[in-house]
């Protein structure tokens, strides 16, 4: 059984595809996206599924996905945003080395824009982004290790952050 060097969390647009790569770069590790795990298993976006089939479906997708991941990979995984609402998937996380990756909603607006693609923000994006992170946040430090804050900073800069939090050595 595998085990991710580092898992990183944190909601909708704060850069953990980007970091996550440029981590796994650093480490000399793979880098593995369970959104796109779902994507490639669903031959549909995630916008998709949720449209089709409901948040309920697609979050019981995320959950195997997860799971799987945490059991099979052994670099950096990065989670989707809503993966730590599952009670089960927080428990498995106290295992690992997470990192939460924080943005406040200034910063989640310049970079997501806050647009309809995102299907739990199609009304009102910044209300409802606030409201997400209200209900998520404690979840998220929850089972961190350590919190970087992505707010100002270049993908390079968090990446830097990320390796200091952890006191991890580049390959």
């Amino acid at each position: 059984m595998s085990r991710p060097l580092l898992v990183l969390v944190g909601p909708m647009g704060v850069g953990k595809s980007t970091v996550g790569a440029l981590l796994a770069e650093r480490l000399g590790a793979g880098y593995r996206d369970t959104d796109e795990d779902i994507v490639a298993a669903e031959g549909r976006t995630i916008a998709e599924i949720f449209v089709e089939d409901g948040e309920a479906a697609f979050r019981a997708l995320e959950k195997q996905a997860v799971h799987r991941a945490l059991t099979e990979h052994d670099g950096v995984l990065s989670l989707g945003g809503g993966a730590i609402l599952d009670e089960d998937t927080r428990a498995l996380l106290a295992a690992h080395r997470v990192v939460y990756l924080s943005m406040d909603v200034e910063e989640a607006a310049r970079r997501t824009g806050l647009n309809a693609a995102r299907p739990l923000l199609a009304v009102n994006p910044r209300k409802q982004w606030r409201e997400l992170m209200e209900a998520r946040r404690h979840l998220y430090e929850g089972v961190a290790e350590a919190v970087v804050s992505t707010d100002g900073r270049t993908p390079e800069e968090v990446t830097q952050a990320a390796l200091d939090a952890l006191e991890l050595e580049e390959a």
